[in-house]
This record gives structure tokens, sequence and C-alpha cells, in this order.
């Protein structure tokens, strides 16, 4: 059985008359009669009750006809869709991010993307910075919002920055200092301190150590985590304070007051990271997108 036996079935099915069958299909009809015979000796099937007066369907060739016509109409859509593959129209991006970009970047970045490009089905892994690079490196992601700078990265990866914000104070709401909209971060510094370990986020492990160093101080931590809701959720229980993003407002957490810093805020930086070769085509689409962000502002 090949498309084109496949083909001759749906057309003598519509006709119901061999001659008229052949005409349709630019050949003469007993090569035609030939190409059904082998078909239903091929499937085990008769598809047409012939006789000298009519053609006709079998129950098995009308109900057979369907998926026939459906299999012709695939056949026919499969360039189509190799070339939209080959564009990145179409496939899986899976793109990681750090839990910062949810509240910032990520929801209006994935949401332009899957009004361009609808057929592409994008998963999205929450990971720390460390992970998704491990995972760039290995291959089991295409692309990751991870917190920069770029230094970081290593070889092997391309990256590009996409925002910049400050840090602020995130205190207890019982402490007398939540009482006030800034704070000098002096005035911080001997407070218990809640963050995670440096590896997860090396760059902003260091603008806050940069913020105690400012002081004459050096950080001690009372508690690690490692994601921000986690972080929050411990500041709320009184147990320290800690420096976050500043989109982290937008995240209203009972028992946590935001403080702006007063002077010059230490800034993070959130980056796109890709493995630098881009060889998968919804990953080059993808980038495209971000290319056409950067030219309209």
């Amino acid at each position: 059985m090949n498309l084109r036996q496949i083909r001759h079935f749906v057309i003598v099915a519509e006709e119901l008359h061999f001659a008229r069958a052949a005409a349709r299909l630019n050949m003469t009809q007993p090569p035609l009669s030939m190409s059904i015979r082998k078909l239903e000796r091929s499937i085990g099937v008769a598809l047409f009750d012939r006789s000298a007066k009519r053609v006709a369907l079998t129950p098995a060739g009308a109900i057979w006809l369907e998926y026939a016509r459906r299999l012709l109409a695939e056949a026919e859509a499969m360039p189509q869709i190799a070339r939209r593959a080959a564009r990145g129209e179409t496939g899986v991006l899976r793109l990681s991010f750090v839990s910062i970009a949810s509240f910032t970047l990520l929801p209006d970045l994935v949401c332009r993307y899957r009004r361009a490009l609808p057929d592409v089905r994008v998963e999205l892994r929450e990971a720390t910075s460390d992970v998704q690079l491990e995972g760039l490196r290995k291959g089991e992601i295409d692309a990751g919002i991870v917190i920069g700078p770029t230094g970081h990265f290593g070889g092997g990866l391309a990256h590009r920055p996409l925002l910049q914000e400050p840090l602020v104070a995130a205190v207890p709401a019982a402490w007398p200092v939540a009482r006030h909209e800034d704070v000098d971060f002096a005035a911080l510094a001997d407070a218990p301190l809640i963050l995670f370990p440096r590896h997860f986020a090396p760059s902003y492990h260091d603008a806050v150590a940069a913020c105690y160093a400012g002081q004459g101080r050096s950080m001690r931590i009372h508690q690690e985590a490692i994601q921000i809701p986690t972080i929050l959720g411990l500041v709320a229980a009184g147990m320290g304070m800690s420096l976050v993003p500043r989109s982290m407002l937008g995240m209203e957490r009972s028992g946590v007051r935001y403080l702006s810093l007063k002077g010059t805020a230490p800034l993070i930086e959130l980056c796109m990271v890709w493995r630098d070769d881009q060889s998968k085509p919804v990953l080059k689409s993808f980038l495209s997108l971000l290319d056409r962000d950067d030219r309209q502002a």
C-alpha cells in the first residue's frame, strides 16, 4: 500500500465510475483498476462492489474513505510542516527561569512569544541560576533567564542582558524600622540576615556582600534558603531580614515590609543565556523575538 494507491481509491470513491476517475487522474482505466485490486489485496479487504451497471463502496470502503482522505491531507501538508519547523514556527522551546523573573519580564515575554508563534509549545521550568547553567551545558534546556553578570557563565554559552533592578530591604513588619519607607543600610547591618548560598547566584550574593563591605562589615548569614518566596516566609516569621529585588514589592506578603535603601542601591541583572551554537530553530525564533523588542525599544 502506498499514497498513490490511496489517492486512486479516493478518486474512484468520489466518482464511483472507473472511467471518470481515470480521466481525473490523467491515466487509462486498466492501470487504475489494477491499482485498486492491488490495494484491496494488500489490505485483505474489498473496498468496492463492482457490477456491469454500477460501482459502489463496500461498508468497509465507506468507513475507510474518511481515513484515506485524512491521510492524503496530512501527507500534502508535510512539506509545509517541515518548512515551518525549519523556520522555528513549530516544535518545543524549553525555557527555564529564576523565580524573580516570574514577577518581572517572564509573563509578558512568554505571552508575546505564544502570540507570535502559537504552534510552538513552551515548556517552563523554574530553577536557580546554577542549575540552569548546568542544564544548558548538558542540552537539557534551550534557554534560561538567570541572574548575571555575564562573567560567571563560562565558555560555550551566549547571553544578553534583559533587565536591571535595585535591591530593597525586606524586614519583619514587627520591627520598629518597618514603620519607615526607606532606611540607611547601616541601620540593618547588625540584623540577622537570610540569604541563599553563593553558588546559586554569585553576583546577587556578591551585591549583598558589597552592602556590608560598604559599612566595613562582613555578612553573617543567620539562615539560608534557595527561593525568594521561602526567604520572604522566613522574614515574615521574624527570623531576620533580607535584600530582595524591587519587583518583589508586587508580591504582598503578610508580615513583611519592603524598605528602599537610601543612597545608591545595589543592582542585580537578569540575563538570557543559551548554548552558543543556536542549532534549534525554535530557539532562533525566540531570540529573533528579543531582537525585535530591542529594535522597537
